[in-house]
């Protein structure tokens, strides 16, 4: 019963961190494609606020779950589709990092430019695509993460 109650809150956080994810970068993308500065403004507040409360504890919440899990399975941590998930954990990590500082940036630039009623400055497109080049290694590593989880390939 143990193993299935900490399996229900792995599957349950990596359904948060991931629909988090994808969600927010659906709106932030489609906020941006408008050009629409104060739809921009609200959109990226909303998604520093949801990385807050969603990505980041869910973040700590998967691998605790995970090694819990592989212990009471008895998993060896050495198993090579537990490997390549934390790999691909860790480098979907390094990428999230630093969107988090520039998802911060984005809103207040947008923030700015909505209160002041300018465009949106250079450094924000910038920025902007950064954020999408870090966010598309990020998903990729999601989708192959949850794919070892389910085949569990040796």
């Amino acid at each position: 019963m143990e193993y299935l109650g900490i399996k229900w809150l792995h599957i349950l956080s990596s359904t948060l961190l991931f629909g988090t994810g994808l969600g927010s970068a659906w709106y932030m993308l489609f906020a941006n494609v408008s050009k629409d500065v104060r739809a921009i403004a609200v959109v990226s507040k909303y998604v520093v606020i949801a990385d807050w409360l969603f990505t980041a504890t869910t973040a700590v919440i998967q691998p605790a779950t995970g090694f819990y899990m592989a212990h009471l399975a008895g998993y060896p941590l050495t198993s090579h589709w537990i490997m390549w998930s934390v790999i691909l954990y860790v480098l979907a990590g390094a990428c999230w990092l630093p969107v988090v500082w520039i998802q911060i940036r984005l809103r207040d630039l947008a923030a700015a430019a909505a209160r002041d009623n300018t465009a949106l400055p250079p450094q924000y497109w910038t920025l902007f695509k950064t954020w999408v080049a870090l966010g598309i290694p990020a998903f990729i590593a999601f989708v192959f993460i949850f794919w070892f989880m389910v085949a569990k390939p040796v």
